[in-house]
Protein backbone atom coordinates (compact mmCIF):
# COMPACT_ATOMS: atom_id res chain seq x y z
CA UNK A 1 0.00 0.00 0.00
CA UNK A 2 1.78 3.22 -1.30
CA UNK A 3 0.97 6.87 -0.56
CA UNK A 4 0.94 9.85 -3.00
CA UNK A 5 2.84 12.96 -1.95
CA UNK A 6 -1.08 14.36 -1.81
CA UNK A 7 -1.32 11.74 1.06
CA UNK A 8 -3.94 9.50 -1.52
CA UNK A 9 -4.37 6.17 -0.99
CA UNK A 10 -3.25 3.44 -3.87
CA UNK A 11 -6.64 2.24 -5.51
CA UNK A 12 -5.11 -0.73 -5.48
CA UNK A 13 -5.42 -2.73 -2.13
CA UNK A 14 -4.31 -6.46 -0.88
CA UNK A 15 -6.20 -9.07 -2.00
CA UNK A 16 -6.81 -10.14 1.74
CA UNK A 17 -7.75 -6.85 3.16
CA UNK A 18 -11.04 -8.28 3.25
CA UNK A 19 -9.96 -10.52 5.97
CA UNK A 20 -8.29 -7.85 7.96
CA UNK A 21 -10.01 -5.85 10.73
CA UNK A 22 -9.68 -2.12 10.63
CA UNK A 23 -6.24 -0.59 11.54
CA UNK A 24 -5.67 0.28 14.76
CA UNK A 25 -4.54 3.48 14.23
CA UNK A 26 -8.18 4.75 13.19
CA UNK A 27 -9.23 4.34 16.72
CA UNK A 28 -7.38 7.09 18.58
CA UNK A 29 -5.89 9.51 15.58
CA UNK A 30 -7.70 13.16 15.88
CA UNK A 31 -7.27 13.50 11.95
CA UNK A 32 -9.35 11.08 11.36
CA UNK A 33 -11.84 11.89 13.73
CA UNK A 34 -12.41 14.45 12.16
CA UNK A 35 -12.39 13.29 8.86
CA UNK A 36 -15.36 10.59 10.04
CA UNK A 37 -17.49 13.59 11.26
CA UNK A 38 -17.33 14.22 7.90
CA UNK A 39 -17.55 11.66 5.26
CA UNK A 40 -19.51 9.55 8.05
CA UNK A 41 -21.43 11.48 10.22
CA UNK A 42 -22.49 14.56 8.33
CA UNK A 43 -25.42 12.14 6.17
CA UNK A 44 -25.89 9.53 8.77
CA UNK A 45 -29.38 8.94 10.03
CA UNK A 46 -29.95 9.63 13.82
CA UNK A 47 -32.27 8.65 16.11
CA UNK A 48 -33.80 11.68 18.16
CA UNK A 49 -37.06 9.79 20.09
CA UNK A 50 -40.03 7.98 19.62
CA UNK A 51 -43.60 9.97 18.40
CA UNK A 52 -44.70 8.83 21.62
CA UNK A 53 -42.43 10.90 23.62
CA UNK A 54 -43.68 13.93 21.85
CA UNK A 55 -47.61 12.90 21.94
CA UNK A 56 -49.08 16.14 22.31
CA UNK A 57 -48.72 19.82 19.88
CA UNK A 58 -45.49 21.72 21.43
CA UNK A 59 -44.04 18.58 22.72
CA UNK A 60 -40.76 18.47 21.93
CA UNK A 61 -37.23 16.17 22.23
CA UNK A 62 -33.97 17.17 21.64
CA UNK A 63 -30.68 15.83 20.75
CA UNK A 64 -27.22 16.90 20.98
CA UNK A 65 -24.70 15.79 18.37
CA UNK A 66 -21.13 16.63 17.48
CA UNK A 67 -21.78 20.12 18.88
CA UNK A 68 -25.16 20.79 17.48
CA UNK A 69 -28.23 21.28 18.97
CA UNK A 70 -31.23 20.10 17.28
CA UNK A 71 -35.04 19.41 18.28
CA UNK A 72 -38.27 17.68 16.98
CA UNK A 73 -41.62 19.13 17.91
CA UNK A 74 -45.05 18.11 17.66
CA UNK A 75 -47.28 20.98 15.47
CA UNK A 76 -50.81 22.04 15.91
CA UNK A 77 -51.26 20.03 13.00
CA UNK A 78 -50.05 16.94 14.44
CA UNK A 79 -47.34 16.75 12.37
CA UNK A 80 -43.52 16.48 13.18
CA UNK A 81 -40.70 18.76 12.29
CA UNK A 82 -37.13 18.66 13.83
CA UNK A 83 -35.09 21.94 13.84
CA UNK A 84 -31.77 23.20 14.93
CA UNK A 85 -32.05 24.55 18.32
CA UNK A 86 -31.06 27.64 17.78
CA UNK A 87 -32.48 31.41 17.53
CA UNK A 88 -32.51 33.07 13.92
CA UNK A 89 -31.64 36.42 15.98
CA UNK A 90 -28.84 36.15 17.88
CA UNK A 91 -27.89 32.32 17.84
CA UNK A 92 -29.28 31.82 21.49
CA UNK A 93 -30.28 28.43 22.36
CA UNK A 94 -34.34 27.98 21.94
CA UNK A 95 -35.55 25.04 24.52
CA UNK A 96 -33.49 23.13 26.96
CA UNK A 97 -32.95 19.83 28.13
CA UNK A 98 -33.81 16.33 26.71
CA UNK A 99 -37.80 17.04 26.69
CA UNK A 100 -40.13 19.52 27.30
CA UNK A 101 -43.52 21.49 26.34
CA UNK A 102 -43.58 24.91 24.73
CA UNK A 103 -47.25 26.83 25.02
CA UNK A 104 -48.38 27.77 21.91
CA UNK A 105 -45.22 29.38 20.41
CA UNK A 106 -41.55 28.56 20.87
CA UNK A 107 -40.08 31.60 22.33
CA UNK A 108 -36.43 32.43 22.80
CA UNK A 109 -35.36 33.22 26.46
CA UNK A 110 -33.03 35.93 24.92
CA UNK A 111 -35.02 38.08 23.20
CA UNK A 112 -38.62 37.02 22.97
CA UNK A 113 -38.52 36.34 19.34
CA UNK A 114 -40.70 33.15 18.50
CA UNK A 115 -41.79 31.09 16.31
CA UNK A 116 -44.75 28.68 15.34
CA UNK A 117 -44.43 25.02 16.07
CA UNK A 118 -43.57 24.60 11.71
CA UNK A 119 -40.45 27.27 12.38
CA UNK A 120 -42.31 30.41 10.81
CA UNK A 121 -41.12 33.32 12.62
CA UNK A 122 -44.53 34.99 14.38
CA UNK A 123 -43.43 37.53 16.91
CA UNK A 124 -40.47 40.35 16.84
CA UNK A 125 -40.92 42.58 19.82
CA UNK A 126 -40.23 45.80 19.00
CA UNK A 127 -40.95 45.09 15.66
CA UNK A 128 -40.58 48.77 14.23
CA UNK A 129 -37.10 48.94 15.08
CA UNK A 130 -36.39 45.90 12.36
CA UNK A 131 -37.26 48.31 8.92
CA UNK A 132 -35.72 45.51 5.96
CA UNK A 133 -37.06 42.31 8.26
CA UNK A 134 -38.24 39.62 6.23
CA UNK A 135 -40.04 37.00 8.56
CA UNK A 136 -40.40 34.52 5.67
CA UNK A 137 -36.63 34.43 5.79
CA UNK A 138 -36.04 34.38 9.51
CA UNK A 139 -38.01 31.25 10.17
CA UNK A 140 -36.01 28.19 12.10
CA UNK A 141 -33.51 26.39 10.09
CA UNK A 142 -34.94 23.08 9.36
CA UNK A 143 -33.73 19.40 9.10
CA UNK A 144 -34.62 16.43 6.91
CA UNK A 145 -36.68 13.87 9.17
CA UNK A 146 -38.05 10.70 8.62
CA UNK A 147 -40.48 8.63 10.89
CA UNK A 148 -40.22 4.85 10.37
CA UNK A 149 -41.91 2.31 13.06
CA UNK A 150 -42.90 5.08 15.21
CA UNK A 151 -39.24 6.59 15.42
CA UNK A 152 -38.16 10.13 14.63
CA UNK A 153 -34.80 10.12 12.65
CA UNK A 154 -32.88 13.37 11.66
CA UNK A 155 -29.21 13.96 9.48
CA UNK A 156 -27.56 16.95 8.84
CA UNK A 157 -26.79 16.37 4.88
CA UNK A 158 -27.75 14.17 1.93
CA UNK A 159 -26.39 11.16 0.75
CA UNK A 160 -27.16 7.94 2.19
CA UNK A 161 -30.36 5.82 1.77
CA UNK A 162 -33.84 6.60 3.51
CA UNK A 163 -34.03 4.88 6.89
CA UNK A 164 -36.80 2.99 5.18
CA UNK A 165 -34.34 1.56 2.87
CA UNK A 166 -31.78 1.03 5.17
CA UNK A 167 -33.91 -1.24 7.49
CA UNK A 168 -35.79 -2.64 4.40
CA UNK A 169 -34.14 -6.41 4.56
CA UNK A 170 -35.26 -6.52 8.38
CA UNK A 171 -38.89 -4.51 7.81
CA UNK A 172 -40.88 -7.81 7.77
CA UNK A 173 -39.36 -8.89 10.88
CA UNK A 174 -39.95 -5.96 13.08
CA UNK A 175 -43.85 -5.39 11.82
CA UNK A 176 -45.34 -7.79 14.28
CA UNK A 177 -44.00 -5.53 17.07
CA UNK A 178 -46.48 -2.88 16.33
CA UNK A 179 -43.33 -0.40 17.37
CA UNK A 180 -45.65 2.69 16.36
CA UNK A 181 -47.47 1.58 19.34
CA UNK A 182 -44.80 1.86 21.77
CA UNK A 183 -44.57 4.33 25.03
CA UNK A 184 -41.33 5.57 26.59
CA UNK A 185 -40.23 3.90 29.93
CA UNK A 186 -38.30 6.06 31.26
CA UNK A 187 -36.11 8.39 30.19
CA UNK A 188 -32.88 8.59 28.20
CA UNK A 189 -29.71 7.85 29.54
CA UNK A 190 -26.03 8.82 29.16
CA UNK A 191 -23.09 6.56 29.67
CA UNK A 192 -20.07 7.66 28.80
CA UNK A 193 -17.37 5.06 27.82
CA UNK A 194 -13.48 5.76 27.66
CA UNK A 195 -13.20 4.51 23.75
CA UNK A 196 -14.04 4.90 20.47
CA UNK A 197 -17.25 4.82 18.99
CA UNK A 198 -15.85 2.16 16.18
CA UNK A 199 -14.57 -0.36 18.95
CA UNK A 200 -18.45 -0.11 20.46
CA UNK A 201 -20.10 -0.47 17.05
CA UNK A 202 -17.68 -3.92 16.60
CA UNK A 203 -18.15 -5.37 19.60
CA UNK A 204 -22.08 -4.79 19.46
CA UNK A 205 -22.05 -7.07 15.98
CA UNK A 206 -19.22 -9.24 17.50
CA UNK A 207 -20.89 -13.19 17.75
CA UNK A 208 -17.76 -14.76 18.64
CA UNK A 209 -17.20 -13.04 21.90
CA UNK A 210 -20.49 -14.08 23.12
CA UNK A 211 -19.47 -17.83 24.86
CA UNK A 212 -16.33 -16.28 26.19
CA UNK A 213 -17.06 -13.22 27.85
CA UNK A 214 -20.69 -13.59 28.17
CA UNK A 215 -22.22 -16.14 30.54
CA UNK A 216 -25.28 -14.87 31.34
CA UNK A 217 -25.93 -14.85 27.64
CA UNK A 218 -24.46 -18.51 26.59
CA UNK A 219 -26.86 -19.65 30.05
CA UNK A 220 -29.90 -18.40 27.77
CA UNK A 221 -29.27 -18.89 24.22
CA UNK A 222 -26.42 -21.99 24.63
CA UNK A 223 -24.48 -21.43 21.48
CA UNK A 224 -27.08 -20.55 18.75
CA UNK A 225 -26.03 -17.35 19.03
CA UNK A 226 -26.52 -15.59 14.99
CA UNK A 227 -25.11 -13.21 13.27
CA UNK A 228 -25.75 -11.82 9.58
CA UNK A 229 -25.15 -8.52 7.65
CA UNK A 230 -27.04 -6.91 4.61
CA UNK A 231 -25.46 -3.35 3.25
CA UNK A 232 -26.45 -1.05 5.99
CA UNK A 233 -27.75 -3.20 8.75
CA UNK A 234 -26.48 -6.10 10.65
CA UNK A 235 -28.75 -8.61 12.43
CA UNK A 236 -28.01 -10.70 15.85
CA UNK A 237 -29.94 -12.95 17.85
CA UNK A 238 -30.64 -15.63 20.16
CA UNK A 239 -33.49 -18.03 21.01
CA UNK A 240 -34.17 -18.24 24.56
CA UNK A 241 -33.33 -22.02 26.12
CA UNK A 242 -35.69 -24.09 28.21
CA UNK A 243 -33.25 -25.57 30.49
CA UNK A 244 -33.56 -23.38 33.62
CA UNK A 245 -30.39 -21.24 34.31
CA UNK A 246 -28.45 -21.73 37.52
CA UNK A 247 -28.42 -17.66 37.53
CA UNK A 248 -31.80 -16.83 39.45
CA UNK A 249 -32.35 -13.39 37.43
CA UNK A 250 -32.30 -15.32 33.90
CA UNK A 251 -34.17 -18.26 35.40
CA UNK A 252 -36.95 -16.09 36.59
CA UNK A 253 -36.77 -13.94 33.95
CA UNK A 254 -37.62 -17.56 31.84
CA UNK A 255 -39.93 -18.23 34.42
CA UNK A 256 -42.13 -15.17 34.10
CA UNK A 257 -41.83 -14.14 30.77
CA UNK A 258 -45.39 -13.89 29.54
CA UNK A 259 -47.11 -14.72 25.98
CA UNK A 260 -46.80 -11.40 24.31
CA UNK A 261 -50.35 -11.54 22.12
CA UNK A 262 -49.46 -9.71 18.95
CA UNK A 263 -45.84 -11.71 18.77
CA UNK A 264 -46.16 -15.25 16.35
CA UNK A 265 -45.00 -18.49 18.20
CA UNK A 266 -41.25 -17.95 16.82
CA UNK A 267 -40.94 -14.51 18.73
CA UNK A 268 -42.19 -15.16 21.77
CA UNK A 269 -38.93 -16.26 23.34
CA UNK A 270 -36.25 -14.52 20.71
CA UNK A 271 -33.99 -11.73 21.34
CA UNK A 272 -32.87 -9.77 18.14
CA UNK A 273 -30.41 -7.04 17.88
CA UNK A 274 -30.34 -4.73 15.00
CA UNK A 275 -27.73 -2.54 14.29
CA UNK A 276 -28.30 0.38 11.47
CA UNK A 277 -25.19 1.86 9.67
CA UNK A 278 -23.39 3.38 11.46
CA UNK A 279 -24.27 3.64 14.98
CA UNK A 280 -27.97 3.29 15.78
CA UNK A 281 -28.94 -0.20 16.79
CA UNK A 282 -32.11 -1.75 18.38
CA UNK A 283 -32.37 -4.11 20.85
CA UNK A 284 -35.74 -6.28 20.25
CA UNK A 285 -37.07 -8.68 23.46
CA UNK A 286 -40.93 -9.93 23.37
CA UNK A 287 -40.96 -7.78 26.87
CA UNK A 288 -39.74 -4.55 25.65
CA UNK A 289 -37.51 -2.43 22.85
CA UNK A 290 -34.26 -0.06 22.97
CA UNK A 291 -32.96 1.50 21.49
CA UNK A 292 -29.03 2.78 21.42
CA UNK A 293 -26.56 5.21 19.93
CA UNK A 294 -22.80 4.85 19.82
CA UNK A 295 -22.41 8.93 20.30
CA UNK A 296 -18.56 10.15 19.25
CA UNK A 297 -17.17 12.39 21.54
CA UNK A 298 -13.21 12.53 20.28
CA UNK A 299 -11.17 9.68 19.15
CA UNK A 300 -10.97 7.93 22.61
CA UNK A 301 -14.42 8.71 23.86
CA UNK A 302 -17.68 7.57 23.47
CA UNK A 303 -21.83 8.21 24.77
CA UNK A 304 -23.90 5.76 24.62
CA UNK A 305 -27.49 6.94 24.28
CA UNK A 306 -30.20 4.76 25.42
CA UNK A 307 -33.85 4.59 26.53
CA UNK A 308 -36.65 1.47 26.76
CA UNK A 309 -40.02 1.49 25.31
CA UNK A 310 -42.73 -1.01 25.84
CA UNK A 311 -46.17 -1.72 25.47
CA UNK A 312 -48.78 -1.35 28.19
CA UNK A 313 -49.19 -4.02 30.52
CA UNK A 314 -49.27 -3.57 34.37
CA UNK A 315 -49.56 -7.71 34.59
CA UNK A 316 -47.17 -8.81 37.42
CA UNK A 317 -45.84 -11.35 35.13
CA UNK A 318 -44.72 -8.36 32.68
CA UNK A 319 -43.70 -5.99 35.42
CA UNK A 320 -41.34 -8.95 36.84
CA UNK A 321 -39.96 -10.16 33.46
CA UNK A 322 -39.17 -6.62 32.34
CA UNK A 323 -36.93 -5.82 36.05
CA UNK A 324 -35.08 -9.14 35.57
CA UNK A 325 -33.98 -8.05 31.55
CA UNK A 326 -32.69 -5.08 33.37
CA UNK A 327 -30.68 -6.84 35.95
CA UNK A 328 -29.03 -9.56 33.16
CA UNK A 329 -28.77 -6.98 30.74
CA UNK A 330 -26.87 -4.64 32.80
CA UNK A 331 -24.53 -7.25 33.94
CA UNK A 332 -24.21 -7.63 29.86
CA UNK A 333 -23.29 -3.98 29.67
CA UNK A 334 -20.71 -4.29 32.43
CA UNK A 335 -18.95 -6.89 30.88
CA UNK A 336 -18.53 -5.19 27.41
CA UNK A 337 -17.68 -1.97 29.29
CA UNK A 338 -14.34 -4.16 30.43
CA UNK A 339 -14.09 -5.94 26.87
CA UNK A 340 -14.06 -2.69 25.33
CA UNK A 341 -11.91 -0.74 27.16
CA UNK A 342 -9.35 -3.74 27.33
CA UNK A 343 -8.93 -3.78 23.41
CA UNK A 344 -8.80 -0.16 23.45
CA UNK A 345 -5.78 -0.25 25.20
CA UNK A 346 -4.56 -2.48 22.62
CA UNK A 347 -5.80 -0.21 20.13
CA UNK A 348 -2.44 1.74 21.11
CA UNK A 349 0.36 -0.86 21.48
CA UNK A 350 3.27 -0.22 18.78
CA UNK A 351 2.60 -4.24 18.79
CA UNK A 352 -0.62 -4.03 16.72
CA UNK A 353 -1.59 -2.84 13.95
CA UNK A 354 -4.51 -5.20 12.55
CA UNK A 355 -6.06 -8.98 12.66
CA UNK A 356 -7.51 -11.59 10.71
CA UNK A 357 -11.39 -11.55 10.55
CA UNK A 358 -12.86 -15.47 10.08
CA UNK A 359 -15.25 -15.81 6.93
CA UNK A 360 -18.51 -15.87 9.57
CA UNK A 361 -17.26 -12.53 11.34
CA UNK A 362 -19.87 -11.15 8.60
CA UNK A 363 -20.62 -8.23 10.60
CA UNK A 364 -17.04 -6.72 10.94
CA UNK A 365 -15.84 -7.79 6.96
CA UNK A 366 -18.83 -5.63 6.21
CA UNK A 367 -18.49 -2.61 8.68
CA UNK A 368 -14.80 -2.93 8.18
CA UNK A 369 -15.95 -2.25 4.24
CA UNK A 370 -18.01 0.68 4.48
CA UNK A 371 -15.34 2.42 6.14
CA UNK A 372 -12.25 1.73 3.84
CA UNK A 373 -14.66 2.42 0.77
CA UNK A 374 -15.72 5.98 2.34
CA UNK A 375 -12.75 6.45 3.70
CA UNK A 376 -9.69 5.44 1.63
CA UNK A 377 -6.70 5.77 4.46
CA UNK A 378 -8.44 3.08 6.64
CA UNK A 379 -6.61 0.74 4.08
CA UNK A 380 -3.51 1.85 5.68
CA UNK A 381 -2.22 -0.11 8.17
CA UNK A 382 -0.16 2.88 10.11
CA UNK A 383 -1.04 6.52 10.09
CA UNK A 384 -0.04 9.14 6.98
CA UNK A 385 1.86 11.97 7.94
CA UNK A 386 0.61 14.72 10.14
CA UNK A 387 -1.68 16.95 7.77
CA UNK A 388 -2.85 14.34 5.61
CA UNK A 389 -6.13 14.87 6.03
CA UNK A 390 -5.93 18.18 4.33
CA UNK A 391 -4.07 17.46 1.44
Amino acid sequence: MKVSSLHRVDAAAPADLEALSLPAWIYRDHEFFERERQAIFRNSWQVVCHLNDIPKPGDYHTFEFFGESVFVVRGQDGNVRAFHNVCRHRAARLVDGQSGHCAGRITCPYHAWSYAFDGRLVGVPNREAFSRLDTTRHGLASLEHEVLLGFVFVRFAPGLPSVQEMAGPYLHELAPYRMEELQPMGRVSLRPRAVNWKNVADNFSDGLHIPVAHPGLTRLFGRGYGIEAKPWIDKMWGTLRDTPSNNWSERLYQHFLPKVGHLPPERQRLWTYFKLWPNVAFDIYPDQIDFMQFLPISPTETLIREIAYVHPDASREMRAARYLNWRINRRVSLEDKTLIERVQAGMGSSSYSSGPLSEGEVCLRSFARRMRSLIPESRLPHAPARGWSHG
